[in-house]
């Protein structure tokens, strides 16, 4: 049987997904967000404070986004009164982009024997399990099976120099992902970790040495080519559609190829 795709303008057209951890037009959540609502998804966005509004708003209004919240994972009730409000608007929720993570400083540049509990909760708290608590209020809202998507790096399976307890915490997201795609894929609902490789981001710039970690990339990936937020949008808007239903649990490297080089 031949599969028949839809025109890839309408491709999600009718779609609804909430997209967390848009920055600025740097980040890797506006690449996805971009390529969702090119394929004709309507998204909700949200936007980390009032000094992070000035620089998001712009871009959810570009998206056309009816939906448009803070949401600063610290700070009790917000996830959940972002949630209600799909629920209350929408009704249902198609999929959901998780592209958030912290460390503070002080944890994130020391060693990793060296991290305080208070550094160690911080990170684990907003890098990997608010993307449980996120699977847990959308799980309700995809009625009719979905996606939901969170971001990775090879830092999380391979020791990378100043990456430090970033790299613990992303091994436990992506164990959270495994264990999230198991239990739910009985309801149609798949669940990704998107490992893209190194991006000039926001979030990137607090870690030491980040360029020659870039440098080093380019150098290596067998694509000589360093990965963009539109390369890794386009491929994660791919993994939404109706065609990618089989697909669920596992770790999608856009990065050229430079995780499979020793």
């Amino acid at each position: 049987m031949i599969p028949v795709f839809p025109d890839s303008k309408v491709a999600l057209k009718g779609k609804k997904g909430l997209v967390v951890g848009i920055a600025n037009d740097q980040s890797i959540a506006w690449g996805c967000a971009r390529a969702f609502r090119a394929l004709g998804a309507d998204l909700a966005v949200t936007y980390l404070n009032d000094r992070a509004r000035k620089h998001v708003e712009p871009l959810a209004q570009a998206l056309e986004a009816p939906i448009f919240m803070p949401l600063d994972v610290m700070v009790e009730g917000q996830t959940e009164a972002v949630f209600e409000r799909i629920a209350k608007e929408w009704g249902q929720l198609d999929f959901l982009l998780h592209s958030i993570a912290f460390s503070p400083k002080d944890a994130l540049h020391g060693r990793v024997v060296d991290v305080g509990r208070d550094g160690f909760l911080k990170t684990m708290d907003v890098s990997c399990w608010s993307f449980l608590r996120m699977a847990h209020l959308a799980e309700p809202l995809m009625k009719n099976g979905g996606a939901m998507f969170t971001m990775t790096y090879y830092g999380s399976q391979m020791v990378v120099e100043n990456y430090n307890i970033m790299g613990v915490a992303k091994a436990a997201l992506e164990s959270a992902v495994r264990y999230a795609a198991a239990e739910l894929g009985p309801k149609g609902i798949r669940v990704h970790a998107i490992s893209p490789g190194p991006l000039a981001t926001r979030a990137a710039s607090g870690i030491p040495e980040f360029d020659e970690l870039m440098d080093k990339a380019q150098s290596k990936a067998p694509a000589r080519s360093l990965v963009s937020i539109d390369d890794v949008g386009n491929a994660t808007a791919f993994l939404a559609l109706d065609g990618a239903k089989l697909m669920t649990g596992g770790v999608l490297y856009i990065d050229g190829g430079y995780h499979i080089i020793d």
